[in-house]
């Protein structure tokens, strides 16, 4: 397996650090709305590494953090508020109970792609001592200090190789940069905070050494991905919009406080935007995966439609471009079925070839565009129907498509099809032919493809 290291700009192969299985840390959701599809293809790119890592029989172990608390709109302002706070009025829900909800609305939605559930989905608020440990010990190391009124920064002057993973560098980072917070009384403008002091109308605060208060964003990560997979970890992905600031700092804090590399491999995707924008609430694009539903579509087709393009790449979203992974999901399916008894010659050399093909363009930092259309060919290469399913059956356990539910549930032919197909077998015998045609076309209408066989008229739905 080799995928892109964004700290060394190269593809390269995936080395476990120790005998056991490889770790991998996802920055998971803010959970304060549903998340969008553009999340979701995130989302979808640590579950590939993962089931492609466990194609070539690897053991994953995989960390989802929920981000419920700490992720500021506004962080200079005195009347900031934390971005669950701001959901309340929108819900007349407490912080807490946002939370709550959309961390299962995340699941929820994961579980309708396909996405397999993570080993732990640790959340900010049930972590607090960790962050404050860890803050402890930067300042400890001289890499953080505290300001009067009970907020601590992280001192980036401190740590020389800040900017490693984004390839921004001090001088570069002016303030008024989108991505500081302007404060007067830190150090560097390029400073950020490891924890906060709480206004008083803040509802999400803790006591600490420093105050009452509440961390920031960039330390949640640190703490929680030290404290389930160690102080060195294989993997850690996210969106191409978490470079910088927040990877950036995740390397500060986290080497600050151990004094050593922690991540070996940083996998990042890449945007998604809608009919060639940009995702916004004024333009009207930002969509869900029920929206997705709420037009007719498989969900797991949306999978397909991402593959379509590499995860480094921006990926451009169209309705017309989801007809069609759906339209392919369920031929495929259908062809599955049909399938599923054929016969077999077992692994042929063209049936290896195909195989080993899939699998090199999944290790070749997911080329899932190559390998979809390993499929494609593979659907039409006419080896033996049963080696076919075989090899497509197996090659699901990293495309997630459920390519065997039609095999697996079959399909129920109401009784007004089954009496139009007699009837059209009835006509074909008498040689009427314009009935047999009219009864194909009220079928289709109806939603169901027509296939002639020796044994007569078969039906299924179409896709």
């Amino acid at each position: 397996m080799r995928l892109y290291n964004t700290l060394t700009r190269e593809v390269e192969e995936v080395r476990p650090l120790g005998d056991g299985p490889v770790t991998m840390y996802t920055c998971g959701p803010t959970v304060y709305r549903p998340v969008h599809i553009g999340n979701l293809r995130t989302f979808l790119l640590s579950d590939l590494v993962r089931r492609a890592l466990e194609l070539e029989g690897r053991e994953v172990r995989q960390i989802v953090n929920i981000t419920d608390v700490g992720h500021m709109v506004d962080d200079s302002s005195e009347e900031a508020l934390d971005r669950m706070e701001l959901a309340m009025g929108d819900e007349g829900l407490g912080p807490w109970e946002i939370a709550e909800k959309y961390t299962r609305v995340f699941l929820e939605d994961a579980d309708t792609i396909g996405l397999l559930r993570a080993h732990e989905y640790p959340r900010a608020t049930d972590h607090i001592p960790e962050m404050i440990e860890m803050t402890q010990a930067l300042i400890g190391r001289e890499h953080a200090y505290a300001l009067e009124d009970g907020s601590v920064h992280y001192d980036v002057r401190s740590f020389p190789e800040y900017g490693k993973l984004s390839r921004n560098t001090l001088d570069e980072l002016q303030p008024g940069h989108r991505d500081l917070e302007a404060d007067d009384r830190k150090r560097h403008h390029a400073d950020f905070a490891l924890w906060k002091r709480a206004q008083p109308n803040r509802l999400m605060k803790w006591d600490s050494p420093w105050g009452e208060g509440f961390p920031g964003w960039h330390i949640e990560c640190s703490a929680m991905s030290v404290k389930y997979l160690g102080d060195r970890f294989d993997i850690h992905t996210g969106g191409v919009d978490l470079i910088f600031p927040h990877h950036e700092d995740e390397i500060a804090q986290s080497e600050g406080a151990i004094g050593h590399e922690v991540v070996s491999t940083w996998v990042h995707g890449g945007h998604l935007r809608v009919e060639g924008q940009k995702m916004a609430k004024s333009t009207g694009n930002v969509y869900t995966i029920d929206d997705v539903i709420g037009r007719g579509f498989d969900p797991l087709a949306f999978r397909l439609l991402c593959f379509q393009t590499r995860y480094r790449s921006e990926m451009n979203f169209t309705w017309e471009a989801m007809d069609v992974a759906h339209r392919t999901v369920t031929r495929w399916r259908q062809r599955m079925a049909d399938w599923k008894d054929g016969p077999r010659e077992g692994r042929s050399p063209q049936a290896q070839e195909l195989d080993a093909r899939f699998r090199d363009a999944v290790a070749n930092d997911l080329d899932l565009p190559r390998a979809v259309g390993v499929v494609g060919e593979t659907v039409s290469s006419g080896i033996p129907d049963g080696d076919t399913y075989e090899l497509l059956a197996s090659w699901d356990a990293v495309l997630g498509l459920d390519l065997e539910r039609i095999a697996r549930e079959g399909f129920e032919v109401p009784d007004d099809v089954r009496s139009l197909v007699e009837e059209r077998d009835a006509a074909r015998t008498a040689r009427d032919y314009a009935r047999s045609d009219e009864i194909r076309d009220r079928l289709t209408e109806m939603g169901w493809e027509v296939m002639d066989s020796a044994d007569g008229t078969r039906v299924r739905p179409l896709a």
